[in-house]
C-alpha cells in the first residue's frame, strides 16, 4: 500500500515568488483601506442623523439635481430654507454627504475656524486651478498668508482713487452704444452682456494699463475669459466630468485647455514686457512715471512687491493673481450690478428717490462728474444696493471641508471629512433671520438694522481676500451707476420674475431669455447719473455691507 505524504499532495515546501508576496501585500492594504473607509463612512452616517435631510431624488443621485441653477432651483432652495432654517444634510450621489448651512448661528463656527480646520473645498474649487493657478482664491497656508500681505498695497485707497476717471470712461462708453436705442424709441438690451463688457474692460486698464476696446470691437482674451467662466459653470452641473481625465477627453475640456493658453499667454506677454521696462527704466523713475500718469496697475504692485525677508512674486504667481482679479471682479461686478438694475426698475418709486438723491449732491457742480468722495453721501442708495445683493448675492455659496470635528453651539457636530456649503443666498432668504425675506420694502427698512445686529448680510462674507478686493470692487460699482451720461433710464419691468444662472458654480446671472436680462429703455425723461452711482455704488456697500463672521470666505 503507498505511503501518503505531504509532497504528494502538493503541501511540501515551495519557493515564494517576491512578485506573490508583493501582490498580497498590496491587496492587503488596499482591504485595509477600503474597510478603513466603509466604518468611516457608516461612522459618519451614524453621527449625520441629527441633521435633517430633505427627500432623496433616488437612491444613487441623492440629491443632485434638486436644486438647479435655475429660478425653480432658486424657488427650491428658498423652499428647504424655510423648511429647515438651521440647515439640512444633502448627498452627492450615494457616498458624499454635504451639510448645506443657512443661518449665521451655524455658519459663524465654520467660517470662524482656522483655515488648517476648515479649509476651502477641493472638489468644488478644483475646476478653477488650471486658469487661476495657486493664486489668493484657491491658494492655502503659509502662501496665501505671505501673498496677502504683499497685495494689500494694491488695494490702497491713495492707488484706487485714479481708477475712478477709467470706471466713468467705461461707463460713457457703454452709454454711447445705449443712446442708438434709447432715441430709437423702446428696446430691449441683455444687460449682463453689455454690464460684464463693461466691467471687463474696466479691469483691464485696471490690472493690465491695456485698452482692448472690448465693448466696441471682439477681443479674444475677453471672449475667453467669458468662455472660462461658462465652461466652470457647466462642469459643475456635469457629475460624471468631476475627473480630469475624462473631461479633458471632451468637446468641453479641450475648449477650456485652449482659452486657458489664451489667457495665460496674454498674462505672461504682460509680465514680462513690464520686467523689460522696469530694469532699463528704474524702480524710482518708473514710479515718477507712474506718479504723472496718476495709476499704478495691479501688475506694477505685484513686479514691486517683496515680502519680509525680500522676496519678490514668481512670474507665475503674478499670473495667478492677475488672472484671479480678471475673474473675481468682472462677474461678481457685473452680477451685482444686473440685479440692482432690474430691482430699481421695478420698484420705480425706490429709483425715483434715489435718483432725487443723485440730483442733490450734483446740483450745484459743473462739471456734474462723480468724485471719490461722493461714495459716502448717499444713504438711501446704499441701502437699495444693500438689499438687492441680499435679495441676489453674487457669490450665492461657498464651501469648506473639515479636517478635523467641528462642534456647533447647539451641541451637534460635524463629522471630519464632511463637506460645509455655506448657502449665502439661503441665509439672505431665511424667514428665521428676516422678517420677511421675499419683500423688497421691508426688507429695504430692516436690512441696516439686522445687518449691524445679526450680521446676516453675507453676501460678500468680510475676509482678508475679501476686504482687499471690495475695497477694489467699493469703488467699481459706484461710478458706473452714478457716472454722467445720456439721458435715458430703465423702466419698471414686465411682472416676469427673473431667471438665475450660475457662472463659476458661484455667481448669480441673469438668463439671456429671462425678464431680468432685457431692460427697456424708452424715451421718458432719464437721467442716467443714477445708473452710474448705482454701480460705484454697489461696490461699496459690498465692502461696507458684508458679513463680519471671520475669516476670508474665499
Amino acid at each position: 500500500m503507498p505511503q501518503l505524504s505531504l509532497s504528494s499532495l502538493g503541501l511540501g515546501p515551495v519557493a515564494v515568488s517576491p512578485w506573490l508576496l508583493l501582490l498580497l501585500i498590496g491587496v492587503s492594504w488596499l482591504l485595509a483601506r477600503v474597510l478603513a473607509w466603509t466604518y468611516t463612512f457608516y461612522d459618519n452616517c451614524r453621527r449625520l442623523r441629527c441633521f435633517p435631510q430633505p427627500p432623496k431624488r433616488n437612491w444613487f443621485l441623492g440629491h443632485l439635481g434638486l436644486v438647479t441653477p435655475t429660478e425653480q432651483g432658486m424657488r427650491v432652495l428658498t423652499q428647504l430654507v424655510a423648511t429647515y432654517p438651521q440647515g439640512f444634510k444633502v448627498w452627492m450621489g450615494p457616498i458624499i454627504p454635504v451639510i448645506r448651512f443657512c443661518h449665521p448661528n451655524l455658519i459663524r463656527s465654520v467660517i470662524n475656524a482656522s483655515a488648517t480646520i476648515a479649509p476651502k473645498d477641493k472638489l468644488f474649487y478644483s475646476f478653477l486651478e488650471p486658469w487661476l493657478g495657486d493664486g489668493l482664491l484657491l491658494s492655502a497656508g503659509d502662501k496665501w498668508s505671505r501673498h496677502r500681505r504683499m497685495l494689500t498695497p494694491a488695494f490702497h485707497f491713495n492707488i484706487l482713487k485714479p481708477y475712478m476717471k477709467i470706471f466713468n470712461d467705461s461707463v460713457n462708453i457703454m452709454h454711447a452704444k445705449w443712446q442708438p436705442l434709447a432715441s430709437g424709441g423702446s428696446a430691449r438690451l441683455d444687460m449682463f452682456e453689455h454690464i460684464s463688457l463693461m466691467t471687463l474692460d474696466s479691469l483691464q486698464k485696471c490690472v493690465f494699463s491695456f485698452d482692448s476696446h472690448c465693448q466696441e470691437k471682439p477681443s479674444e482674451y475677453i471672449a475667453a475669459i467669458l468662455e472660462l467662466s461658462a465652461l466652470v459653470a457647466k462642469r459643475h452641473q456635469q457629475f460624471f466630468l468631476y475627473i480630469d481625465f475624462l473631461y479633458y477627453l471632451t468637446h468641453d475640456g479641450q475648449r477650456f485647455r485652449r482659452a486657458c493658453r489664451l489667457v495665460h499667454d496674454f498674462t505672461d506677454a504682460v509680465i514680462q514686457e513690464r520686467r523689460r521696462t522696469l530694469p532699463s527704466q528704474g524702480v524710482d523713475d518708473f514710479l515718477q512715471a507712474k506718479a504723472k500718469s496718476k495709476t499704478l496697475d495691479f501688475i506694477d504692485v505685484l513686479l514691486l512687491s517683496k515680502d519680509e525677508d525680500g522676496k519678490k512674486l514668481s512670474d507665475e504667481d503674478i499670473r495667478a493673481e492677475a488672472d484671479t482679479f480678471m475673474f473675481e471682479g468682472h462677474d461678481t461686478t457685473a452680477s451685482g450690478l444686473s440685479w440692482v438694475l432690474y430691482h430699481l426698475a421695478k420698484h420705480p418709486e425706490y429709483q425715483e428717490r434715489c435718483r432725487q438723491e443723485v440730483k442733490e449732491l450734483l446740483k450745484d457742480r459743473e462739471p456734474k462728474e462723480i468724485e471719490w468722495d461722493d461714495l459716502a453721501q448717499l444713504p438711501f442708495l446704499t441701502m437699495c444696493i444693500k438689499e438687492s445683493l441680499r435679495l441676489h448675492p453674487p457669490v450665492p455659496a461657498i464651501s469648506r471641508c473639515c479636517t478635523q470635528d467641528i462642534v456647533l453651539p447647539d451641541g451637534r457636530v460635524i463629522p471630519k471629512g464632511v463637506i460645509c456649503h455655506i448657502s449665502v443666498l439661503g441665509t439672505h432668504h431665511n424667514p428665521a433671520v428676516w422678517p420677511d425675506p421675499e419683500s423688497s420694502e421691508e426688507g429695504l427698512l430692516c436690512t441696516q438694522g439686522l445687518l449691524s445686529a445679526l450680521g446676516t448680510m453675507c453676501c460678500w462674507w468680510v475676509g482678508p481676500w475679501h476686504i482687499v478686493m471690495h475695497i477694489f470692487l467699493s469703488i467699481c460699482i459706484k461710478p458706473m451707476l452714478l457716472a454722467p451720461g445720456g439721458h435715458c433710464t430703465g423702466c419698471p419691468l414686465p411682472a416676469a420674475e427673473p431667471s438665475v444662472l450660475s457662472a463659476a458654480g458661484r455667481v448669480p446671472h441673469v438668463q439671456r431669455e429671462g425678464a431680468v436680462a432685457e431692460i427697456s429703455l424708452p424715451l421718458f425723461p432719464v437721467d442716467f447719473h443714477l445708473f452710474d452711482h448705482c454701480l460705484l455704488m454697489t461696490e461699496a456697500c459690498l465692502w461696507d455691507g458684508g458679513c463680519c463672521m471671520g475669516r476670508s470666505a474665499l
